[in-house]
């Protein structure tokens, strides 16, 4: 799915697409993420992200992406490995860049 993801994300004009599969929650300051995203145990968490030139380009990408007839595939959610009620979606705008 993450590779089908970059796939067609980058088709359609995104400049980056990044899917993260954690290996390190052992964080001591703050709220642990296991703890946030209420993991059970055998759970893991995935972090993914898309990068746009900017929040105009991200909504013309993401309308060519809900266009790409692959995503209109009725059976497509039924793919999905993993709970789609448990995902979180948000735009975020660069605030310090290095």
């Amino acid at each position: 799915m993450a590779q089908w993801g970059k796939k067609t994300w980058m088709k359609h004009g995104a400049l980056d697409y990044k899917e993260c599969l954690a290996d390190d929650l052992t964080n001591p300051m703050g709220i642990s993420l296991p703890k946030l995203l209420k993991l059970k145990p055998g759970e893991t968490a995935i972090f993914a992200y898309i990068v746009f030139k900017s929040r105009k380009h991200r909504d013309l990408v993401n309308k060519k992406v809900m266009s790409d007839p692959a995503m209109n595939d009725p059976n497509w959610t039924k793919k999905m490995p993993f709970d789609m009620r448990r995902m979180c979606y948000g735009g975020f705008k660069a605030i310090v860049e290095a």
